[in-house]
């Protein structure tokens, strides 16, 4: 496994060994003791598994505020995405940037999205599907979304062709939400 720190370095790009033969293919998507080597403690505890039925399909930026924030692996399982991680921590110096990969099916490549980002993803292709595990449980009351096309963050999405949920067209900008992540040295 093979495990790269993004531009901001908390958000990790996980290529997992893929072995390959005349049947087709075998990898660990999860291992808790080899991603632990590499800094990852968190107990996973909640799977999910999403579709976007057309290309252009935007889901986020959604976050569950602290005291119910989320750190999330995630992996595109069919289809293929442009992935988002932005940096909300407040006093972060890398707060209100954002990295962003591209996973598909065919890579396998993951990425690692710790607690205090938010996370948004859009699908490049039809029928996309995409897996994470979360290391908090859903809780409604804590849920929260930042408007995809945020002036202030200026996330690139490389087309004007999208599709967006209700919630995410009506989701406040960073500056008028209530997030509540503070960055912690250490």
């Amino acid at each position: 496994m093979n495990v790269t720190k993004l531009e901001i370095e908390e958000v990790l790009l996980i290529e997992p060994d893929v072995f390959k033969d005349y049947r087709g293919y075998y990898f660990e998507s999860y291992s808790k003791r080899t991603l632990e080597k590499f800094g990852i403690t968190n107990v996973f505890v909640q799977d999910n598994h999403l579709l976007s039925l057309k290309k252009g399909t935007i889901r986020g930026i959604h976050f569950q505020n602290d005291p119910k924030a989320q750190a999330k692996l995630l992996r595109c399982t069919k289809g293929s995405i442009l992935d988002i991680a932005v940096d909300l921590r407040k006093g972060s110096p890398t707060y209100k940037k954002y990295v962003s990969v591209i996973l598909d099916a065919e890579s396998k490549k993951q990425i690692y999205i710790p607690r205090g980002f938010g996370h948004a993803c859009m699908s490049l292709v039809d029928d996309t599907e995409v897996q994470y595990k979360v290391d908090e449980l859903y809780f409604p009351e804590f849920d929260r979304a930042i408007a995809w096309n945020d002036p202030e963050l200026s996330i690139d999405w490389g087309t004007d062709q999208i599709i967006v949920s209700q919630k995410d067209m009506n989701a406040p900008t960073l500056a008028v939400s209530d997030v509540n992540f503070i960055y912690a040295k250490g």
